[in-house]
C-alpha cells in the first residue's frame, strides 16, 4: 500500500494546486510518521545518512538529507569530469547538427531546453548526458567541473514526471518542465548544468551563489525525483568508454576527462 501511495506522490502529473498541497504536507510534522516506511519502500541506505532517521522532522528534511562526511569521494584528477548526482545515466550522445538530442525516442530541441539561441549555439555537436534521480537517491546536486559560473537562469512553470515513462510518453518534460540552468566555463570550454524539476513547481533550490565553483561542490538540491542534463561544448571532454546507459553512478565519480588532458 505504501509503495502505491508513494508512486502516486512521486509520479503524478501535477499542476499548481496539487503541487502546493503535496509540498505543504511534505513539510508538515505529520509527514514524519511515514519517513520509516518511505525509507523501507525505496531501500534508502541509512548508514550513509548524516543523521539517524528519527531526527528528521518531516519528509522534506529527510528527502534533502546530507550524507556523512566521507560517504562520497570526489575524483582527485584535476582534469576529470565527475557525476553531479547519485543517479542512473539514462542517455549519452552527441548533439546533432540541427541542435537536437534524442531521449527515449523523443527529439528535443536544445534551443527550447535552454530557452536561448545564443546558449544553444555553444553546444552544437557537443556531448549530452541525462541523469535520472529516483526517490531512493540522495538529491543534492554538485558541480561536475571546476570553473567560473558565467550564467544562471530559470525557465518553465509546471513539472511533469521525468522517469522512464514520463520521458517516453510525457509532453517533452526536459524542455518544458520548471528548470534552472547554470553555465560553467572550465579549462577547455563551457558546460551547462540543467536541473529539471519533476514533482513540485519550483522544486529546485540553489545553494551556491559565488562565481567560482569547485568540482564536487554543492550547487543545489531537488525536492523529490528529478533529472539533470549536462551539455558540453564540442571536443571539450572525453567520456569514459565504460559508461553505457543505463549506468548507475554516485556523485563525485569520474565520467570523463577534459579533452587533451589524459
Amino acid at each position: 500500500m505504501f509503495q502505491s501511495i508513494y508512486r502516486l506522490l512521486i509520479e503524478l502529473t501535477n499542476g499548481k494546486w496539487t503541487s502546493a498541497i503535496l509540498h505543504k504536507f511534505a513539510k508538515s510534522k505529520s509527514s514524519k510518521r511515514i519517513i520509516p516506511s518511505f525509507a523501507k519502500t525505496y531501500n534508502i541506505n541509512q548508514e550513509e545518512m548524516e543523521k539517524p532517521i528519527g531526527e528528521y522532522e518531516n519528509l522534506h528534511q529527510f528527502f534533502i538529507r546530507n550524507l556523512k562526511e566521507g560517504a562520497r569521494r570526489i575524483d582527485e584528477d584535476p582534469f576529470s569530469v565527475v557525476s553531479p548526482v547519485d543517479s542512473v545515466i539514462e542517455e549519452v550522445g552527441q548533439i546533432e547538427a540541427d541542435k537536437t538530442i534524442l531521449v527515449k525516442g523523443k527529439v528535443y530541441s536544445i534551443s527550447e531546453m535552454l530557452g536561448s539561441d545564443e546558449a544553444m549555439a555553444r553546444y552544437e555537436q557537443g556531448t549530452y548526458m541525462i541523469f535520472y534521480l529516483s526517490p531512493s537517491h540522495y538529491h543534492q546536486i554538485h558541480s561536475p567541473v571546476t570553473g567560473e559560473v558565467i550564467n544562471q537562469w530559470t525557465l518553465g512553470l509546471k513539472s511533469y514526471p521525468v522517469n522512464k515513462m514520463g520521458l517516453k510518453y510525457g509532453n517533452y518534460p526536459l524542455s518544458k518542465n520548471y528548470r534552472k540552468i547554470t553555465e560553467i566555463r572550465h579549462k577547455a570550454g563551457m558546460a551547462a548544468v540543467i536541473k529539471v524539476g519533476a514533482m513540485f513547481v519550483n522544486s529546485i533550490e540553489t545553494t551556491h551563489d559565488g562565481q567560482k565553483v569547485d568540482k564536487g561542490e554543492q550547487m543545489a538540491y531537488f525536492t523529490f525525483g528529478s533529472t539533470v542534463v549536462l551539455l558540453f561544448e564540442k571536443d571539450t571532454i572525453n567520456l569514459l568508454p565504460k559508461i553505457a546507459p543505463p549506468y548507475h553512478i554516485k556523485y563525485g565519480e569520474k565520467i570523463g576527462t577534459i579533452n587533451g588532458q589524459g
